[in-house]
């Protein structure tokens, strides 16, 4: 969920404007950026900059644009997405302005250039801001593909031309893997050399906007004289709007869903959406028999082109299991992981970006504490200067001295629900009379164990104007709770933590606040790969 502020001389612009899935919440509703800050601090930005596509940067413009009603700019493709949800809420797309990667722009003392980058995404772009004498390189999401298939590779010559920079605000995500990401031809070339080994029907799930992807497994079933169909309405979408941008001019025709009972399962290759296991979508549908135009039947193949996202991976293991149980063969990132690639830049390719542009400052974004210290490591190794490794609703302030926090604002969770967005209820303590003073938000980052669930990097505790709390006493009380609870998703472990959590708060604390609990997946760390890949 991306939103970041830039302000100079109290001018203020936004860049990405995205939601997540509170996958610990019943019915996983969508989760959206508090707003309430930037209007306390009577900030109101005067254009909204996106990055590029994925609904992590673009999925709550639709909801939060009409409080700044200012211009958007974007790229094609990420334009192309935007209207179709203004369209949907009704909303006029004529704020959305489509701006070609290597243009530039003003906006107040801000001068922005969007620079082309290779992600699992066609046009995803890097914006270098020059204000008040300083070079700031927001990269947004991005890797180093030799060979994307979509577009062209990242332009070195391009990149060294911006040196130096002083601050660069980079993605984190991959930072604890050493070495390089990979490249989508070489998953291509896997993709191709699995379903020609496939007899009978083959599936393959992969994110929808991985249109590189697509392509891919579009052209692999083509040689294999395989006919190839789309699974799900946000994979027909994103492949719709990129066909009308010319991306995908190469896509072998595709077959209706209503169509595929007519062709032998040997013809076909279905694209379909739901890799991480989400109840209503395509794949999910084919396990439980509930698709209207197919059933699978023993000898079919299903590849998972993706990898598990953080606190995906019960309902996927779920997943897997109806399918196993249908007798269909499995390819997924275990059993075959050639045949995914991240979009997000490992080591090495941190460390070439890093010699291009030279930095003298980074601030790490994206991913969890440990990717962003390990981003801070490599900074060190770089003799870049890293001092700070960010958290939501932090105000940092960027000048000749440096980076430092300004301020840390709690950001209390904002949901989507009913189609507005309101304030996330947090724990109701009906069943106490305690009088609440103060409020306590929690961020708890937990992975699933063999037993049970555990704690993961720090816990973000804010307990604003609430009554003292021993933090070492309740994280050792949290931990053996995550411990004990049995439950096989993030909305079902929070409503077993809720009424223990109420419990031991009004037990330990001398009056009850109001307390906002937040769920999030987090992966587990790596400690010999990390170490090894830090002191090498």
């Amino acid at each position: 969920m991306n939103l970041t502020l830039y302000g100079y001389d109290d001018h203020w612009i936004a860049v990405d404007c995205g939601m997540m899935i509170r996958q610990d919440l019943p019915n996983s509703p969508l989760q959206v950026p508090n707003l309430d800050t930037p209007k306390a601090l009577g900030i109101t930005p005067k254009a909204l900059f996106i990055t590029h596509g994925h609904e992590d940067h673009i999925g709550a413009v639709a909801w939060l644009w009409p409080m700044w009603n200012c211009p958007i700019y974007a790229t094609p493709l990420a334009a192309g997405l935007l209207r179709l949800k203004f369209a949907e809420h009704g909303l006029s797309s004529a704020a959305i302005q489509v701006i070609e990667p290597g243009e530039a722009l003003e906006s107040g003392p801000f001068t922005l250039r969007y620079l082309l980058l290779t992600h699992s995404i066609p046009e995803s772009c890097a914006l270098v801001m020059l204000a008040g004498g300083y070079r700031v390189l927001h990269t947004g999401d991005w890797k180093l593909d030799p060979e994307p298939l979509i577009g062209t590779p990242m332009s070195a010559t391009q990149f060294r031309a911006l040196a130096p920079i002083d601050l660069v605000v980079g993605d984190s995500t991959n930072a604890p893997m050493p070495g390089h990401s990979g490249s989508e031809g070489d998953v291509a070339k896997a993709l191709a050399k699995t379903i020609a080994n496939c007899q009978g029907r083959v599936v393959v799930s992969c994110f929808a906007s991985n249109l590189a992807r697509v392509l891919a497994i579009g052209r692999a079933a083509q040689k294999c004289g395989r006919r190839i169909s789309l699974m799900g309405r946000s994979m027909e979408r994103m492949v719709s709007v990129a066909r009308g941008l010319g991306y995908m001019d190469d896509l072998p025709p595709l077959v209706p869903n209503h169509d595929l009972g007519y062709l032998p399962p040997d013809e076909v290759v279905i694209i379909a959406t739901g890799s991480q296991g989400e109840p209503r979508a395509a794949l999910q549908r084919l396990a439980q028999g509930r698709h209207p135009f197919v059933e699978l039947e023993p000898g079919d193949n299903i590849i998972f082109s993706a990898k598990a996202i953080p606190g995906n991976e019960r309902p996927i293991e779920q997943l897997k299991k109806r399918l196993v149980h249908l007798g269909v063969r499995l390819y997924d990132e275990f059993t075959n992981p050639e045949l995914h690639a991240t979009g997000h830049p490992a080591q090495e390719e941190l460390i070439k970006l890093y010699l291009w542009i030279k930095p003298s400052h980074l601030m790490p974004v994206h991913g969890e504490a440990r990717h962003q210290q390990a981003h801070q490591e490599i900074a060190q190794r770089l003799s870049i200067s890293a001092p700070l490794a960010p958290v939501n609703g932090d105000l940092i302030c960027f000048d000749s001295h440096g980076l430092r926090c300004e301020a840390r604002y709690p950001q209390p969770p904002c949901i989507v629900s009913q189609n507005s967005v309101v304030p996330h209820p947090g724990l109701e303590s009906s069943a106490t009379h305690t009088a609440r003073r103060g409020s306590l938000y929690l961020a708890l980052p937990v992975t699933a164990s063999a037993t049970g669930w555990s704690r993961i990097g720090r816990l973000m505790l804010d307990a604003s104007g609430a009554s003292p709390l021993d933090e070492d006493s309740f994280s050792e009380w949290l931990d053996d709770q995550l411990e004990a609870i049995a439950a096989d998703t993030l909305a079902d472990l929070r409503q077993a933590l809720q009424p223990r959590l109420i419990h031991w708060l009004a037990d330990h604390m001398q009056h009850l606040p109001e307390v906002h609990l937040q769920i999030m997946a987090a992966e587990m760390p790596e400690p010999a790969s990390y170490g090894s890949a830090i002191n090498r």
